[in-house]
């Protein structure tokens, strides 16, 4: 129903006070305060609250500083250079002690290296950094070109950007105080490719070390594998037979067929510690 304009009022009450009539009052949604005889009663004020020490009123906002492009987030990271060539631990230190050191440890499929490389990263006294080169190149999702499918141009592709961005990490380790363990493998006759390749992307101060245990412990080891990371027999076979040219090589190599996981690391530490002191000619 629709009141037309000008409908009469509500009826005046004892002690009323009628509203503004329409063009004739305050503007419309002003309240009118109704006017009582005698002085106003007075007004309850809200409790005043000292201000704070020192305070002298809000601080002037100033513009953000836009962050450096050497920053991330709020910590200053230090430029990543290629890794030297690290110090010798002290004679008293057993093994490799506290030093800041990049590790390559090569060996074929089943061999065991990323175990090991974990185990020896998890058990040093000091900040260590293990990065797999397999789990580097599996981070491309759509598009992952498996080597198991063939070897071809866009699997070569993968796994150059992987190792180069397994290079990029460890240098950023590096630079900031942590060791890092780095595992892969590295083939003796395509020595520009393997070798070269981490030398180029890491420093240096990259400590190469051999895991090559027999052909019968790879292949059961490979068949405890699943997933893409399992390869065939035949190609554990060939892959074995030519990380054998590393005999000779001049580079340090571990047999661990007989060694588990445990006694391997520390193996590894002794042999880095011989290493540290005098460095192989790669």
């Amino acid at each position: 129903m629709q009141h037309a304009v000008g409908a009469p009022l509500p009826p005046h009450g004892p002690g009323h006070v009628p509203g503004p009539v329409p063009g004739h009052g305050p503007a419309a949604g002003w309240e009118h305060q109704a006017q009582h005889p005698g002085p106003p009663p007075p007004r309850s004020l809200p409790p005043q609250v000292p201000p704070a020490q020192g305070w002298s009123g809000p601080a002037a906002q100033q513009a953000p500083v836009p962050p450096s492009p050497e920053t991330t987030g709020h910590v200053s990271l230090p430029p990543g250079g290629p890794v030297p060539i690290p110090s010798p631990p002290p004679p008293a230190d057993c093994g490799t002690g506290a030093a800041t050191l990049a590790v390559l440890l090569i060996g074929p499929a089943g061999a065991g290296k990323t175990t090991v490389a974990r185990h020896w990263a998890q058990h040093r006294r000091v900040p260590t950094a293990h990065i797999s080169l397999d789990d580097v190149r599996e981070w491309v999702c759509s598009g992952f070109a498996d080597p198991q499918t063939g070897w071809n141009d866009q699997s070569e592709a993968q796994y150059r950007l992987a190792r180069r961005t397994c290079g990029f990490a460890a240098r950023n380790f590096l630079a900031n105080g942590i060791s890092c363990i780095l595992d892969d493998a590295v083939f003796p006759d395509r020595p520009v490719v393997g070798l070269g390749g981490w030398k180029r992307h890491v420093g240096p101060g990259l400590l190469p070390v051999v895991l090559l245990p027999g052909l019968e412990i790879v292949l059961e080891r490979n068949a405890e594998r699943s997933g893409n990371r399992r390869l065939s027999d035949e190609e554990v076979a060939g892959i074995h037979g030519r990380m054998a040219g590393w005999y000779g090589s001049g580079l340090p190599i571990i047999d661990n067929s007989q060694c588990d996981v445990e006694t391997t690391a520390r193996i590894l530490d002794d042999v880095l510690a011989r290493a540290l002191k005098s460095p192989p000619a790669w």
